[in-house]
């Protein structure tokens, strides 16, 4: 009986060790996004966050280049600063639950707002619900003659590479409804001796998310160096087609 009880604890803990070996295995299978190659061997943000942030600063940064004598403000402003700053009214009557909220674009020239979300059901409804919320809130705080209402007409796109050559990604934005600006990423594959046109000219396709894993964090930094004019990530080779670049 010893012998017997002896052989199967021994088999308990052999299939307890096999099955901790096959979960290990299983979770090496496919290494986290923050360890995949193009990101910062420290990175830990997941890849749609870096995508989101690319869309924010491209959105917004051309926002900026068609209205260049515009006061417009981005994401970090809150609203203290758009009202003071933007000379609309006194900050003081925000309440302080709400002077601290971010629009992502606020001209306070035209006197519009923008929210800018993923083009899909979920960001209509939290870009329409957040931009009334600070429509609401700022319209409470500035003069009769300045109140804010939702921007229209703003639209466009821009087409990234990261190697000459090599397959396109594409960000395109809509303004569908008054104050809510919507975007998505798409995909064109490569097409060697084929120019960037020819190549954008081709068949729209959902962006990999493997290709999105490997380089949605130098996508933001090649963006956010397009406009600002500042120096590429590492390792990109390839070119930032801006919406003036794309007519």
């Amino acid at each position: 009986m010893m012998e017997c009880g002896s052989r199967r604890r021994y088999g308990w803990r052999l299939a307890g060790f096999l099955l901790v070996l096959l979960a290990a295995l299983g979770a090496q299978a496919e290494p986290p996004a923050y360890k995949l190659p193009g990101r910062k061997p420290d990175s830990q943000e997941p890849w749609d966050a870096f995508l989101g942030k690319a869309a924010h600063v491209a959105i917004g940064r051309q926002y900026l280049v068609q209205y260049p004598s515009r006061t417009v403000f981005l994401d970090p402003d809150n609203l203290s600063t758009i009202v003071e700053d933007g000379k609309l009214g006194d900050p003081k009557r925000l309440s302080k639950f709400v002077r601290l909220l971010r629009p992502d674009i606020t001209d306070t020239s035209a006197l519009v707002l923008f929210e800018i979300k993923p083009d899909n059901e979920e960001g209509l409804k939290e870009a329409r619900q957040q931009a009334g919320r600070y429509l609401a809130a700022l319209n409470g705080a500035v003069e009769p003659d300045k109140k804010l209402k939702g921007g229209t007409g703003f639209e466009g796109s821009l087409f990234l590479e990261f190697e000459n050559g090599g397959a396109l990604w594409q960000l395109s934005w809509r303004t569908p409804e008054p104050g809510v600006t919507l975007y998505r990423w798409s995909y064109r594959r490569e097409k060697p001796h084929a120019s960037w046109k020819e190549r954008a000219a081709q068949k729209e396709e959902a962006l990999p998310k493997e290709e999105a894993e490997q380089r949605g964090e130098m996508a933001e930094q090649a963006i956010r160096a397009a406009y600002e004019k500042g120096e590429w990530p590492n390792g990109f080779q390839g070119q930032v087609y801006l919406p003036v670049d794309c007519h």
